[in-house]
């Protein structure tokens, strides 16, 4: 039996559409600080659960309010006029289901919005945005945010606690030589004391002299460190000895790089950190010191949340029970250290290393691997085609979808990654290089074909005719890329290709050249998917498409027509969630019907009227009866799934989930397919 998913740590936001002005910069800057930046897909900054609530209407709330969805949810309700004033609003917030393991922090607006102390709020201190002025309003956002992020997530607040008890300590660490460093120390430890930042860092600074193991060890073990590295720090002794303790116990670290000049040799156990560059002049000004504290803060984060995930997917039998929990990919002294202990499997957090930075590690006959990840799994899809049906969704406005449009970016570039690493082979139709994940599967196709010495090609880019003609830009950029993306041209349908000239392009507009598209699009996907093992589907538009019906939704029923296993991640919404309603409520959903399709796609019904004569219409009669008729049990089957994995695929919002879910079901298919091979061989 699986049971349900349940990260360590989920964050919800909530706010009245009237003060989306007010709230939409911070949002921004907290959802960037706390989500991995689908710019950055490697980044090893934080990838927390980010869920959205608002509405289209001031006087009406959203219509779903925050779930519990982890071990530990934080709820940010932006309290105002606008709610307070607007009884549906005010009883919105006053029914939020609150308990220890889901806590709300409300943030006032406006001074108005302090009135909501009086109900569900009562005696919870409110965060002041009003007061966050100024070119800085977004960082002081942040660094309150996360503040309250950290002692509701990761630390036991007692009823009688306060102050101190909940605030992350950090170490200063500094050479005393060059001034910078000691400047820049007390300029940052003297902010933290004059100000309300004293609520949030308890900041130390030992000068040498005291006894080492007594002092500095004691603070070390318990505190972030802060490397302020200037000219001298990294040929000082007792910086030194600091970086090395503070590895040692594995505490989350920061590095400062305030190089004035020069620096002949960087210490190579101050590596493998997030570092942040500010000014070497004193005294350091405000903006850099409100960086380098909120660095310090995203770390800490993340160094507990990583550690609580990887202890969270031990207990979920992702990774093995005997192995080694790490909050940073695998550095050479803790190898030696494992190793001396006997101990030879380490797990550290997402993205893994790619295998030329990690090819060391082999010498120590050390595994080191990721929850989703390991190199054992070198090569298994090989051979695999796997189609991949993604396509952004508008999200409206949070009222009944709560996930931010990036969300669905990341679980793409994810799927590319793993499916990319394992050798198997990605199959997409459309405009590849207008997608919002192109550079991402370039670059990691790259790495691919570089890491296997091969010149075999694993992404195959599928056209539809007049795609292929319609910009010379395309003809470029498929020249550009040949080397790893493969283009297939999928020629005019024979049915409708005499009166065309298949060297001129048309525009997707009228009722003829919409129904010459919708034909095109038909057949270049029907291909595509018979050269294809098994496919993935989440997101979808449900309106605004160019063909005769939602491609998303077209290309689930040509692969269910032909028996192709199918993944269905619902949660992200789009046509895959009404999909995934439909199979589960066995009624089909209004958004595939063909009424709400007529209703809200300008021309479809004409579009309908001209396919059907040639009987190429989009049938709702057969969608309905295909959908409403699928089981659970069956999707899971063809899968490689279990009934119980298969509805937490169709449900889950959590990237880690749906991956590790896809994976297992296609690796259980192709090892079945491998075995039926050699079977057939011996024969």
């Amino acid at each position: 039996m699986t049971t349900e998913y349940k990260p360590p740590l989920a964050i919800h936001f909530i706010w009245n559409p009237a003060d989306k002005k007010s709230v939409e910069k911070i949002l921004d800057s907290v959802r960037s600080s706390f989500a991995r930046d689908v710019d950055r897909p490697f980044s090893r900054g934080l990838n927390i659960p980010l869920f959205f609530y608002s509405s289209e209407n001031p006087s009406q709330p959203p219509l779903h309010s925050p779930e519990q969805q982890a071990a530990k949810d934080i709820v940010f309700v932006f309290a105002s006029v606008n709610t307070l004033g607007r009884e549906a609003w005010k009883s919105y917030i006053d029914q939020l289901s609150l308990s220890n393991t889901s806590r709300a922090v409300p943030i006032a607006i406006d001074k108005d919005g302090l009135g909501h102390g009086d109900g569900n709020l009562k005696n919870l201190n409110f965060l002041r945005s009003y007061e966050w002025l100024g070119d800085l309003r977004e960082q002081r956002a942040v660094l309150a945010m996360a503040h309250e992020i950290f002692r509701h997530g990761f630390v036991e607040i007692g009823a009688e606690d306060h102050g101190k008890r909940s605030s992350i300590k950090i170490f200063l660490s500094h050479a005393k030589a060059g001034e910078t460093g000691r400047l820049h120390a007390e300029s940052i430890y003297k902010f933290i004391d004059n100000t309300n930042m004293s609520r949030f860092f308890d900041a130390t600074e030992i000068s040498p002299g005291f006894k080492f193991d007594e002092e500095i060890i004691k603070h070390i073990k318990e505190s972030t460190l802060v490397a302020i590295g200037s000219d001298a720090y990294s040929s000082r002794y007792w910086c030194q000895r600091e970086i090395l303790c503070a590895k040692q116990h594995q505490r989350p670290i920061i590095a400062v790089d305030c190089l004035q000049d020069f620096e002949d040799r960087v210490f190579p156990a101050g590596s493998n950190v997030p570092c942040v560059h500010v000014s070497p002049d004193t005294p350091i000004s405000e903006p850099d010191i409100l960086r380098v504290l909120i660095a310090t803060i995203l770390e800490t984060i993340r160094h507990h949340h990583a550690k609580k995930s990887l202890e969270y997917y031990k207990s979920q039998n992702w990774i093995d029970n005997d192995c080694t929990i790490i909050s940073r990919p695998p550095e050479i002294r803790q190898v030696i250290e494992l190793e001396n202990s006997g101990k030879q499997k380490v797990c550290y957090p997402e993205p893994s290393l790619y295998s030329e930075e990690a090819d060391w590690l082999s010498h120590f006959e050390v595994d080191a691997f990721t929850p989703l990840w390991s190199r054992a799994e070198d090569g298994v899809l090989d051979n695999w085609r796997i189609g991949i049906s993604i396509s952004d969704n508008p999200t409206g406005n949070y009222s009944t979808h709560h996930l931010h449009p990036d969300h669905l970016k990341r679980l793409s570039q994810d799927l590319a990654r793993h499916l990319l690493a394992r050798a198997g082979t990605i199959i997409y139709g459309g405009d590849l290089r207008k997608d919002g994940f192109t550079q991402f599967i370039l670059d990691e196709a790259i790495a691919l074909k570089t890491r296997l010495n091969t010149e075999n090609i694993h992404v195959e880019n599928h056209l539809a005719w007049p795609l292929y003609i319609s910009d010379p830009e395309i003809v470029a950029w498929r020249a550009k890329y040949s080397g790893v993306i493969k283009s297939i041209e999928h020629n005019i349908p024979s049915d409708i290709k005499k009166d065309i000239d298949k060297d001129a392009f048309i525009a997707p507009s009228g009722t003829e050249n919409k129904y010459v598209w919708s034909r095109c699009l038909t057949q270049m996907r029907e291909k595509s998917i018979d050269t294809s093992h098994a496919r993935i589907c989440t997101g979808g538009k449900l309106a605004g498409y160019h063909g005769k019906m939602p491609g998303v939704l077209e290309e689930i029923i040509i692969s269910i027509k032909k028996n192709k296993p199918i993944f269905l991640l619902g949660a992200f919404g789009g046509v895959v969630g009404e999909v995934c309603k439909t199979i589960t409520d066995k009624s089909l959903a209004e958004p595939i019907t063909e009424h709400w399709q007529i209703t809200n796609n300008g021309g479809y019904f004409e579009l309908q009227k001209k396919a059907k004569q040639d009987n190429q219409n989009a049938d709702y009669t057969e969608i309905k009866s295909i959908l409403e008729s699928m089981s659970i049990e069956d999707l899971a089957r063809s899968s490689g799934l279990n009934s119980d994995d298969y509805q937490r695929l169709m449900a889950s919002p959590f990237v880690d989930e749906c991956v590790h879910l896809v994976l297992k079901g296609l690796k259980t298919l192709a090892s079945t397919s491998k075995c039926k091979e050699m079977e057939e061989h011996d024969e």
